[in-house]
């Protein structure tokens, strides 16, 4: 995974500016909006549930409270009836009590006032305990007492609590208006006496269920839902035209007073908002189909989209004309860079930008005058450095035309039996040879020890006695490369401030070989030596060496002929070793140099360090340039 994930950003690094700048604009302006959108359309979705259900149980709240206020003018009619002392003195004498006109004129009255006051009611009876009853609306069916009903049963069960039955089923009580069962609800309540709580009678009230429907009927619950009520077993009160559902499974509405369920009825989601009365112990449950709700989530969800979609559409527009307006300079830029290499160092970049872009083409602009300088430097430099090579390729005729006239004499010194000249002259020769070297800085170091004794051959014969050398190089050392003429200024140093000054002959010993990653030079001398006082002068002037090294560059430069003229002279004795230090300290760095160990009247040793360097491709002037080999 952490691979493909990885591949995927590399590639994201090829794409073009352009490209990349119009991917993090669509980023940073669809992710948003699109997260945005989400999380609202959750929210929203969750709010708009709750307010519906929120809402749906507050209308039904509210005709709860219309149902409890015509339950309890009911109750209260129920209230005034049996403490009417016209229906008292009835309850206890039975007809005799309204035998007459007068009697019966004033209860009448009495029961007329309600249903003239209360539009509601379809109709009042008053029934005693042997069935004889007393109404002006109502009558029996037939002459089967009406203590056996079972709305009178359950009024005596009730014990003076006023209670709401529902519609009439079967009961031996009508009306003159001839309301059939379902258009009226029956409320009773049991008339006792107080003294001995013994059921005197029942009030029974008939309520008109056009009163529900007008309380009910008005509630709109979205686009198709609506309001119904039903009772304790779960049968309908009301319910309007459209309803879906016959009764309801109180088993659904539990022990609650109050809730939500769904229940599928002919193929169709319903959603039950319910509300129980505890006055009434009616229960009022809203019923709407679950689309109209998911209809209204739908609507706004494609709000959302076409929100989306707007916002997305002006997010490439803005995308696609923001990263060109960034992308297009950066181009321009590029397309001027390709010109320039193509080698169009005449063009130039407009500066009429003063944004970062137009910074970068003055930075350029300026760039291109300071490369067009350095080219003309460049060139000239390489007019003058082909001119020195003309003239440094002039001052090497005369160096080779004097070794070849040197060769000429030792030939003729030969011819003429003059040996030990000959071999002076073959000596003086190969040091001029060798000095020169083509030109090269490091040679073989069996070329620097040739060279040396052929400088030593020289001095042996103008010293005679006086002067005794040995040369001793390691196998070991084979084909490596030194610096050269690193040797003659030390063993001129030796001989001229060591082994002139004795008395007697002297010696010098030159030996070399390697030790761990470097070659050891060592030259042993058993002349005067020198003082603890000068050998530290010494030992300062050589160890400041690095510091005055880039004063000294150009004497490092020299050749070999001028350094072994400079220590011939003899004016300073440490000119000789200075240089050489100087040479292998800005070659090499430390630690590589010049030790000194001298002890007057006894000699001194010096010591030269030179990293090994090994010989590559056969050759010289490459070996010189190539890295160096440790071991």
């Amino acid at each position: 995974m952490v691979m493909k994930w990885l591949q995927k950003w590399f590639q994201l690094n090829n794409w073009t500016i352009r490209y990349k700048l119009i991917f993090h604009f669509l980023l940073i302006s669809i992710l948003p909006a699109s997260a945005i959108a989400l999380l609202m359309g959750l929210t929203v979705n969750g709010i708009m549930e709750k307010q519906v259900n929120e809402h749906t149980l507050q209308l039904i709240g509210n005709v709860n409270k219309s149902l409890n206020s015509y339950a309890g003018n009911i109750q209260n009619i129920s209230y005034f009836i049996s403490m009417n002392q016209d229906v008292q003195a009835f309850l206890k004498k039975g007809d005799a009590a309204i035998k007459g006109e007068h009697e019966q004129y004033r209860l009448s009255k009495f029961m007329q006032s309600f249903t003239a006051l209360n539009s509601e009611v379809a109709g009042i009876i008053v029934v005693d305990d042997n069935g004889q009853y007393f109404s002006n609306d109502m009558y029996a069916r037939s002459e089967r007492s009406l203590t056996e009903e079972s709305w009178y049963r359950e009024a005596v069960q009730a014990k003076g609590i006023f209670k709401m039955i529902g519609h009439p089923s079967n009961r031996n009580v009508t009306t003159h208006a001839n309301y059939k069962d379902s258009e009226v609800v029956s409320v009773v309540r049991a008339i006792q006496d107080p003294d001995t709580q013994k059921t005197q009678g029942v009030v029974l009230i008939d309520l008109k269920l056009r009163v529900i429907a007008e309380t009910v009927r008005d509630v709109r619950l979205g686009k198709t839902g609506y309001l119904m009520v039903i009772n304790d077993d779960g049968e309908s009160i009301y319910a309007p035209r459209n309803s879906k559902v016959g009764s309801i499974d109180m088993e659904l509405l539990g022990r609650q007073s109050s809730g939500t369920f769904s229940q599928t009825v002919d193929g169709r989601e319903l959603q039950f908002i319910f509300q129980k009365s505890p006055f009434t112990n009616w229960t009022t449950v809203g019923v709407f189909d679950v689309q109209d709700s998911v209809q209204g989530i739908k609507d706004f969800n494609l709000y959302l989209v076409i929100f989306i979609f707007v916002v997305c559409t002006l997010g490439i527009a803005a995308s696609y004309f923001l990263s060109h307006s960034i992308s297009r300079p950066i181009s321009q830029l590029s397309s001027f860079m390709r010109k320039v290499e193509d080698g169009n160092m005449h063009i130039r970049i407009p500066e009429q930008r003063v944004d970062e872009v137009g910074m970068l083409g003055r930075s350029f602009n300026k760039m291109l005058s300071q490369m067009t300088l350095l080219i003309a430097q460049v060139w000239e430099e390489q007019q003058l450095k082909r001119e020195a090579e003309l003239r440094s390729l002039q001052a090497h005729i005369q160096p080779h035309f004097l070794y070849n006239t040197l060769d000429t004499i030792q030939w003729l010194a030969r011819k003429d039996g003059a040996q030990e000249a000959a071999e002076v002259v073959e000596a003086l020769s190969k040091l001029f040879r060798i000095g020169l070297s083509k030109g090269h800085e490091m040679i073989p170091i069996h070329d620097e020890f040739e060279h040396i004794r052929s400088y030593l051959k020289i001095q042996k014969t103008r010293y005679k006695d006086k002067l005794n050398y040995s040369i001793q190089v390691d196998e070991s050392c084979g084909d490596a490369l030194v610096l050269k003429l690193i040797l003659q200024p030390v063993v001129e140093n030796a001989i001229y401030h060591g082994i002139k000054e004795r008395r007697g002959p002297g010696m010098i010993a030159i030996r070399a070989g390697l030790n761990v990653d470097t070659v050891e030079i060592v030259i042993e001398d058993d002349g005067v030596g020198m003082p603890e006082e000068r050998l530290a002068s010494l030992r300062a002037v050589l160890a400041s060496v690095p510091a005055a090294a880039a004063a000294s560059a150009g004497e490092s430069e020299a050749s070999g002929l001028e350094q072994t003229a400079a220590a011939a002279g003899g004016q300073n004795a440490s000119y000789g070793l200075r240089n050489v230090q100087e040479r292998i300290r800005l070659s090499f760095g430390e630690p590589y140099g010049l030790e000194i160990e001298s002890v007057q009247k006894r000699g001194t040793t010096v010591t030269i360090k030179h990293p090994i360097i090994r010989r590559k491709g056969g050759d010289l002037h490459a070996a010189h340039l190539e890295s160096v080999d440790r071991g």
